[in-house]
């Protein structure tokens, strides 16, 4: 398999910023299907992370808490594929420099003549495809172990919110991803705490309206709260694309400020780290 150098090396290749970008979609995919027994591990225990939290609804009406289970149980089963989804995309992005280190190819990546922003996008889109074949295993093995009605699901209006939502989650997982370029020995550690943050403030498990007055208001600047209300409102309600405006507008809006400012943010922090010695392949 060649690196990314190589392939920018070949001759009479046409590097576009396309090519280019898929080409680390391409090397990733590798990448996974040499890992393809940690893929398994974290497949099992995506499934396994589903069938625990959604059986607590389960629970709670065996406890007589509610006599109708089923919303809830489709409250908390969409909340668990969400998070599956939203947490696969920011490990893969965030994990960007990580990656170039664990495979010792670091100088190789950053000193191909690919601009930062191809490159970041290039991860990305795999990290974007890659969550979705996941969530969608995840989804296929989970939703047999329970009753639930899908019939008044607006699958299209899901689809819209991914698409437009996964751009934003993408430019948070590319901020999250100048951890590790900034700090080699805890960064990888710092950006996995941003991720449990998103987790609690963004009303994965339950709504945001049951969170301290001080602590909701960050749940109003997480991306992952406007995508898990699209979700939710598609499938729950059946909610059209007409009745999602809001919710797509923001998250449009959060895409047009996180990936650009994130890139740049990623290249002058690369920058400093050229210049302080921290681009070094152990952390």
């Amino acid at each position: 398999m060649l690196n990314i150098a190589e392939r920018t090396a070949q001759p009479g290749l046409i590097r576009g910023p396309v090519t280019l970008a898929y080409a680390f979609v391409e090397r990733q995919t590798n990448l996974w299907k040499r890992y393809w027994a940690w893929e398994l591990v974290w497949l099992v225990y995506g499934v396994v992370n589903t069938l625990a939290i959604t059986f607590i609804a389960k629970e709670a009406e065996q406890a007589g808490i509610t006599t109708d289970a089923s919303h809830l149980v489709l409250f908390l089963l969409l909340g668990t594929l969400v998070w599956a989804y939203l947490s696969a995309v920011l490990d893969d992005i965030s994990l960007v420099i990580t990656w170039e280190r664990w495979e010792g190819t670091i100088e190789h990546t950053l000193m191909a003549p690919v601009s930062r922003a191809v490159h970041l996008i290039g991860m990305s889109i795999f990290g974007v495809l890659h969550a979705i074949v996941r969530t969608l295993l995840i989804f296929a093995i989970a939703v047999p172990f329970f009753s639930v009605d899908l019939g008044q699901a607006n699958w299209f209006a899901a689809a819209v919110v991914i698409v437009v939502g996964s751009a934003s989650v993408a430019g948070l997982g590319i901020l999250t991803g100048v951890l590790p370029l900034l700090y080699p020995e805890r960064g990888t550690q710092m950006s996995f705490m941003i991720q449990a943050v998103v987790l609690l403030i963004s009303g994965v498990y339950y709504s945001v309206d049951v969170l301290p007055p001080w602590l909701r208001v960050f749940s109003y600047i997480s991306p992952a709260t406007y995508f898990l209300d699209g979700i939710r409102g598609a499938i729950i309600d059946g909610d059209g694309v007409q009745d999602l405006l809001g919710t797509l507008a923001t998250l449009v809006l959060f895409g047009v400020i996180l990936v650009p400012g994130s890139i740049a943010v990623f290249a002058v922090a690369e920058k400093w780290a050229r210049k302080t010695g921290q681009l070094k392949r152990q952390g």
